[in-house]
């Protein structure tokens, strides 16, 4: 397929039927594992939300919060009509204030949903670039690691820092991901406002799914 032709099929994938399918508190809600599915994963208030709205150019797909931690289950999102794939918004992680017992739960859910779902083809990982990557991320990409799964990190609220403190984190996350045997060598960088890197990330998506 010629680049032109993948932009075209994902502008058109992305402005068709997109809708939420189901919240899964617990591996027996999660959905039949009929197509294959993106995850996304970061930490509390990285952006994920916003990230996914920007990214099927939607304004309340998935539901934002100013208050960190509130998303506490797998929701699971149906691209396409047919269905071609399905967006995994997952419950955030390291979010100090909440409840120990309500952490080990979510971090139950994640850790078996991404180790044992056939149908899950790679998990993007988001990382705020105004904090960079903290020691929680690495304990997430040495978990993905382990489990063999294929991930790629993306940089989120690019633009709510200077060029050259971007271009310094840039740097900072690239290199940290060569370190990790099942990290993509190359990142992604966005701004769900400025809606730069969307595009980059739409590709991406789709050649996960198709993969």
């Amino acid at each position: 397929m010629t680049e032109d032709a993948a932009e075209t099929r994902a502008r058109k994938l992305f402005s068709g039927p997109i809708a939420f399918l189901k919240s899964a508190p617990s591996l027996a809600d999660l959905p039949e594992p009929t197509v294959p599915e993106i995850a996304f994963a970061g930490r509390s208030n990285v952006g994920k939300s916003s990230l996914l709205n920007a990214l099927c150019n939607r304004n309340g797909l998935a539901r934002t919060s100013v208050t960190p931690g509130r998303t506490q289950e797998l929701n699971f999102f149906d691209v396409g009509a047919p269905l071609e794939f399905r967006l995994v918004d997952m419950p955030g992680y390291g979010f100090a204030k909440a409840p120990r017992d309500m952490a080990r739960k979510w971090r139950f859910l994640v850790n078996d949903y991404l180790r044992g779902r056939q149908a899950l083809k790679r998990a993007l990982l988001l990382i705020d670039a105004r904090r960079g990557i903290a020691d929680i991320d690495r304990e997430v990409m040495a978990m993905l690691d382990e489990a063999a799964l294929s991930y790629r990190l993306v940089l989120t609220k690019a633009d709510k820092i200077k060029a050259s403190e971007l271009e310094a984190v840039t740097a900072e996350v690239v290199t940290e991901a060569r370190k990790h045997g099942a990290a993509h060598p190359d990142i992604i960088i966005t701004s769900s406002r400025a809606k730069s890197g969307i595009e980059e990330l739409r590709q991406a998506v789709i050649t996960a799914a198709d993969q």
